[in-house]
């Protein structure tokens, strides 16, 4: 009779258990490399059906099935390296690597290879020049001016009573609908309201071609009258269902501002994985928006033209004050997205309107190439068109300018006084930007002497 080793039952134990394992793991593995091959021959499948159904969804349905699709994909791709045994060394696997990995996880959520461009500017920067740059690319941009007048025009007095935080988190939640292509969120302040979604009252509407396409063309509606009216048709009030589809039907969007102050309040908006945004920061030399201001504004600047004829400026006056605020928003704003957080990374970019003045189509390919979109040849030729033009054509809210000389004719309209003033409040603005300082009269007015630094922000 054969005597009963406990010893030899434990191994034998431990060795069915580990096959048992074994047969589960390669089981796991198999069953991932079939899913993996329904996945990638269903892939092609998916992205049609998307595509024909992309007009029947709303824009987080449309966004978040590729999310899921590609999403899947990545992640049945680390599950087989991980149960295959090739396991990572972590111990010198770096943060920056870490985000690129994570980088490639998040590429996978942006529906269809759609862009979406920010521009933030300041007023009297040349932005709505620039922001035609995106506006003129043709029928795959959905392009939109100034949205955001219609929030600070109805909440102004309660933002001044909250110096102005309660307006950041409206203004980034609107930016949000509108990128997705959902205009309720604007709706709330459009003003008389809108009825069943039409409005006569959108600022500015003649200003985005692609509000007044032919898709967007409603029928004119006797005795009602659209202040900003389309130019280029003749169209009844905007239908903002009409226009939500025409933007789902764009392969980009982009969007100018000169109401957002505070960069860091759009990282919600930014990182939102739905979207894929870049945001392009335009600036301009304070003197020179200053002397435009005074021109475009002259009723609300009539104390600086007092102060230019007696040549005496109170440096604790609160137009004075204001002028520093506006100059330190800028400054802070700019230096968020030239350290580049981890939100932020390769998603801005800082222009000046200087450069832009003297060599429009060399940066006008460059914003075009940050933003991952193609640069159209109808861009192109409007920009030779519009940066020679006649004086007739250079009105102050005109974006026909010759750029050579828009870059240096403030120079020749601004009191050295009053350029002196700008020097002491917004020194570091100014250094940060490159703009050089003058220390007299002569020299602000000689063009031979450049006020730019060459100066390389990305």
């Amino acid at each position: 009779m054969t005597s009963y080793d406990p010893k030899n039952s434990t191994v034998e134990l431990t060795l069915q258990r580990e096959d048992l394992r074994m047969k589960t793991k390669y089981a796991i593995v198999f069953i991932c490399i079939v899913a993996l091959v329904i996945i990638e021959k269903e892939s092609n499948i998916l992205s049609r059906v998307s595509d024909r159904l992309i007009q029947r969804q709303i824009p987080q349905q449309q966004d978040f099935s590729n999310i899921t699709q590609k999403g899947s994909l990545m992640a049945l791709k680390m599950l087989l390296s991980r149960l295959s045994g090739t396991k990572r060394d972590n111990s010198n696997f770096s943060e920056e690597e870490e985000e690129e990995e994570l980088d490639d996880l998040g590429t996978y959520s942006y529906a269809g290879g759609r862009k979406h461009v920010l521009l933030l500017a300041t007023t009297r920067t040349g932005s709505s020049f620039v922001g035609e740059f995106f506006n003129q690319h043709g029928e795959n941009m959905f392009y939109l001016f100034e949205p955001l007048w219609h929030v600070e025009r109805m909440l102004t007095p309660a933002a001044e009573a909250n110096n102005g935080t309660v307006l950041s988190g409206i203004y980034r939640d609107v930016l949000q609908g509108l990128f997705l292509c959902d205009f309720s969120p604007l709706e709330k302040f459009i003003s008389p309201p809108p009825q069943d979604h039409v409005t006569p009252s959108l600022f500015r509407r003649e200003s985005s071609l692609s509000l007044c396409e032919e898709r967007v063309c409603s029928p004119v509606i006797r005795d009602v009258f659209e202040r900003y009216h389309c130019k280029s048709r003749r169209c009844g009030p905007l239908n903002l269902t009409l226009a939500s589809e025409s933007c789902l039907s764009k392969q980009h969007h982009a969007i100018k501002t000169v109401r957002v102050h505070q960069l860091d309040t759009l990282q919600p908006l930014v990182e939102d994985p739905r979207l894929d945004i870049k945001v392009i920061q335009l600036v301009r030399d304070p003197r020179a928006i200053l002397a435009s201001r005074m021109v475009a504004f002259s009723s609300k600047y009539h104390t600086w033209k007092a102060w230019a004829q007696n040549g005496q400026v109170p440096e604790d006056d609160e137009e004075v004050k204001r002028l520093k605020g506006n100059c330190d928003h800028i400054r802070m704003s700019a230096e968020v997205g030239l350290s580049q957080p981890h939100w932020l990374r390769n998603r801005y970019m800082l222009v000046r309107y200087e450069d832009i003045a003297l060599y429009p189509m060399q940066k006008a390919e460059e914003m075009y190439k940050f933003a991952g979109i193609p640069f159209s040849s109808l861009a192109r030729e409007w920009i030779l068109r519009n940066t020679q033009t006649t004086q007739k054509a250079s009105g102050i809210y005109s974006t026909q300018k010759n750029s050579s000389e828009q870059a240096e004719k403030w120079r020749f309209t601004i009191p050295f006084t009053l350029a002196q003033v700008v020097q002491r409040v917004c020194g570091p603005t100014m250094k940060l930007f490159g703009y050089r300082f003058v220390n007299d009269e002569t020299t602000l007015t000689n063009k031979s002497i450049s006020l730019l630094e060459d100066r390389l922000f990305n």
